[in-house]
Protein backbone atom coordinates (compact mmCIF):
# COMPACT_ATOMS: atom_id res chain seq x y z
CA UNK A 1 0.00 0.00 0.00
CA UNK A 2 1.33 3.49 -0.82
CA UNK A 3 2.65 5.72 1.95
CA UNK A 4 0.28 8.63 1.20
CA UNK A 5 -2.69 7.32 3.22
CA UNK A 6 -0.44 6.74 6.25
CA UNK A 7 1.05 10.21 5.90
CA UNK A 8 -2.41 11.78 5.61
CA UNK A 9 -3.56 9.85 8.69
CA UNK A 10 -0.54 10.97 10.69
CA UNK A 11 -0.92 14.58 9.61
CA UNK A 12 -4.60 14.51 10.58
CA UNK A 13 -3.71 12.96 13.94
CA UNK A 14 -1.13 15.68 14.54
CA UNK A 15 -3.62 18.41 13.65
CA UNK A 16 -6.24 16.99 16.02
CA UNK A 17 -3.62 16.53 18.73
CA UNK A 18 -2.54 20.15 18.28
CA UNK A 19 -6.08 21.42 18.77
CA UNK A 20 -6.43 19.27 21.88
CA UNK A 21 -3.10 20.43 23.30
CA UNK A 22 -3.93 24.09 22.72
CA UNK A 23 -7.18 23.59 24.60
CA UNK A 24 -5.48 21.77 27.45
CA UNK A 25 -2.32 23.82 27.92
CA UNK A 26 -2.48 27.00 25.86
CA UNK A 27 -0.16 27.50 22.92
CA UNK A 28 2.71 28.94 24.94
CA UNK A 29 3.04 25.61 26.72
CA UNK A 30 2.47 23.42 23.67
CA UNK A 31 5.55 21.66 22.40
CA UNK A 32 5.97 19.55 19.31
CA UNK A 33 6.90 16.66 21.59
CA UNK A 34 3.59 16.93 23.48
CA UNK A 35 1.62 17.17 20.26
CA UNK A 36 3.45 14.18 18.81
CA UNK A 37 2.96 12.13 21.98
CA UNK A 38 -0.76 12.92 21.94
CA UNK A 39 -0.95 11.91 18.25
CA UNK A 40 0.98 8.70 18.90
CA UNK A 41 3.92 9.59 16.67
CA UNK A 42 7.50 10.66 17.28
CA UNK A 43 8.51 14.28 17.60
CA UNK A 44 10.92 13.77 14.70
CA UNK A 45 8.05 12.62 12.49
CA UNK A 46 5.98 15.66 13.48
CA UNK A 47 8.89 17.91 12.51
CA UNK A 48 9.31 15.96 9.27
CA UNK A 49 5.67 16.53 8.29
CA UNK A 50 5.34 20.16 9.38
CA UNK A 51 8.80 21.60 10.03
CA UNK A 52 7.91 23.70 13.06
CA UNK A 53 5.47 24.21 15.88
CA UNK A 54 4.06 27.29 14.12
CA UNK A 55 3.39 25.23 10.98
CA UNK A 56 1.49 22.62 13.01
CA UNK A 57 -0.55 25.35 14.70
CA UNK A 58 -1.31 26.88 11.30
CA UNK A 59 -2.38 23.49 9.92
CA UNK A 60 -4.71 23.06 12.89
CA UNK A 61 -6.35 26.41 12.18
CA UNK A 62 -6.67 25.60 8.48
CA UNK A 63 -8.48 22.42 9.54
CA UNK A 64 -10.90 24.42 11.71
CA UNK A 65 -11.44 27.00 8.96
CA UNK A 66 -12.13 24.23 6.41
CA UNK A 67 -14.79 22.77 8.69
CA UNK A 68 -16.28 26.24 9.19
CA UNK A 69 -16.21 26.84 5.44
CA UNK A 70 -17.94 23.52 4.78
CA UNK A 71 -20.65 24.38 7.28
CA UNK A 72 -21.12 27.85 5.78
CA UNK A 73 -21.26 26.52 2.20
CA UNK A 74 -23.84 23.94 3.26
CA UNK A 75 -26.00 26.62 4.86
CA UNK A 76 -25.64 28.88 1.82
CA UNK A 77 -26.63 26.05 -0.53
CA UNK A 78 -29.97 25.80 1.27
CA UNK A 79 -30.59 29.57 1.20
CA UNK A 80 -32.85 30.68 -1.62
CA UNK A 81 -33.02 34.46 -1.13
CA UNK A 82 -30.46 37.17 -0.32
CA UNK A 83 -31.99 37.55 3.15
CA UNK A 84 -31.76 33.79 3.69
CA UNK A 85 -28.11 33.88 2.51
CA UNK A 86 -27.36 36.63 5.00
CA UNK A 87 -29.01 34.70 7.82
CA UNK A 88 -27.17 31.51 6.82
CA UNK A 89 -23.79 33.27 7.03
CA UNK A 90 -24.54 34.73 10.43
CA UNK A 91 -25.99 31.52 11.86
CA UNK A 92 -23.04 29.47 10.55
CA UNK A 93 -20.71 31.88 12.35
CA UNK A 94 -22.44 31.01 15.62
CA UNK A 95 -23.03 27.31 15.01
CA UNK A 96 -22.50 25.07 18.06
CA UNK A 97 -19.38 23.57 16.45
CA UNK A 98 -17.72 27.00 16.73
CA UNK A 99 -18.15 26.89 20.50
CA UNK A 100 -16.55 23.50 21.14
CA UNK A 101 -13.98 24.12 23.90
CA UNK A 102 -11.05 22.92 21.77
CA UNK A 103 -12.17 25.03 18.81
CA UNK A 104 -12.55 28.13 20.98
CA UNK A 105 -9.04 27.66 22.37
CA UNK A 106 -7.63 27.25 18.85
CA UNK A 107 -9.42 30.40 17.60
CA UNK A 108 -8.17 32.45 20.55
CA UNK A 109 -4.63 31.21 19.97
CA UNK A 110 -5.02 31.93 16.25
CA UNK A 111 -5.81 35.58 16.95
CA UNK A 112 -2.83 35.91 19.30
CA UNK A 113 -0.44 34.17 16.87
CA UNK A 114 -1.60 36.39 13.99
CA UNK A 115 -0.05 39.41 15.71
CA UNK A 116 3.51 38.10 15.36
CA UNK A 117 3.50 35.28 12.78
CA UNK A 118 3.08 36.49 9.19
CA UNK A 119 1.64 33.24 7.72
CA UNK A 120 -0.96 33.16 10.49
CA UNK A 121 -1.79 36.81 9.86
CA UNK A 122 -2.28 36.02 6.16
CA UNK A 123 -4.65 33.17 7.01
CA UNK A 124 -6.62 35.46 9.33
CA UNK A 125 -6.83 38.04 6.54
CA UNK A 126 -8.16 35.38 4.16
CA UNK A 127 -10.83 34.33 6.67
CA UNK A 128 -11.88 37.94 7.26
CA UNK A 129 -11.94 38.76 3.54
CA UNK A 130 -14.12 35.73 2.78
CA UNK A 131 -16.53 36.63 5.56
CA UNK A 132 -16.86 40.21 4.30
CA UNK A 133 -17.22 39.02 0.70
CA UNK A 134 -19.99 36.58 1.59
CA UNK A 135 -21.78 39.26 3.59
CA UNK A 136 -21.41 41.83 0.79
CA UNK A 137 -22.80 39.41 -1.77
CA UNK A 138 -25.87 38.73 0.37
CA UNK A 139 -26.33 42.43 1.21
CA UNK A 140 -26.09 43.87 -2.33
CA UNK A 141 -29.78 43.41 -3.16
CA UNK A 142 -30.84 44.40 0.36
CA UNK A 143 -29.21 47.79 1.00
CA UNK A 144 -27.63 50.86 -0.56
CA UNK A 145 -24.20 50.46 1.06
CA UNK A 146 -23.40 46.73 1.28
CA UNK A 147 -19.67 47.44 1.80
CA UNK A 148 -20.20 49.43 5.01
CA UNK A 149 -22.83 47.06 6.40
CA UNK A 150 -20.66 44.01 5.58
CA UNK A 151 -17.65 45.60 7.28
CA UNK A 152 -19.67 46.39 10.41
CA UNK A 153 -21.38 42.99 10.45
CA UNK A 154 -18.05 41.15 10.10
CA UNK A 155 -16.56 43.12 13.00
CA UNK A 156 -19.68 42.50 15.05
CA UNK A 157 -19.60 38.77 14.28
CA UNK A 158 -16.01 38.50 15.50
CA UNK A 159 -16.66 40.60 18.62
CA UNK A 160 -19.92 38.93 19.56
CA UNK A 161 -18.37 35.50 18.92
CA UNK A 162 -15.58 36.37 21.34
CA UNK A 163 -18.07 37.43 24.01
CA UNK A 164 -20.13 34.28 23.49
CA UNK A 165 -17.02 32.07 23.49
CA UNK A 166 -16.03 33.55 26.84
CA UNK A 167 -19.48 32.80 28.21
CA UNK A 168 -21.35 36.07 28.06
CA UNK A 169 -24.27 36.85 25.84
CA UNK A 170 -27.23 34.78 24.76
CA UNK A 171 -28.40 34.37 21.17
CA UNK A 172 -25.37 35.98 19.53
CA UNK A 173 -26.74 35.34 16.03
CA UNK A 174 -29.95 37.21 16.89
CA UNK A 175 -27.94 40.20 18.12
CA UNK A 176 -25.98 40.39 14.85
CA UNK A 177 -29.07 39.85 12.68
CA UNK A 178 -30.92 42.57 14.60
CA UNK A 179 -28.04 45.01 14.03
CA UNK A 180 -27.95 44.19 10.31
CA UNK A 181 -31.72 44.55 10.09
CA UNK A 182 -31.56 48.02 11.59
CA UNK A 183 -28.80 49.04 9.16
CA UNK A 184 -30.67 47.88 6.06
CA UNK A 185 -34.13 49.05 7.12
Amino acid sequence: MPRKPVEAERRAALVCATIGEIAETGSAAVTVARIARRAGVSGALAHHYFGSKEAILLAAMRHILRAFGDETRGALARAETPAARLEAIVRASFAPSNFDADTVAAWLDFYVQSRTHAPTRRLLNVYQARLRSNLRHALRPLCADPEAVAEGAAALIDGVWLRAALGSGDAPDALVLDWIGRRIA
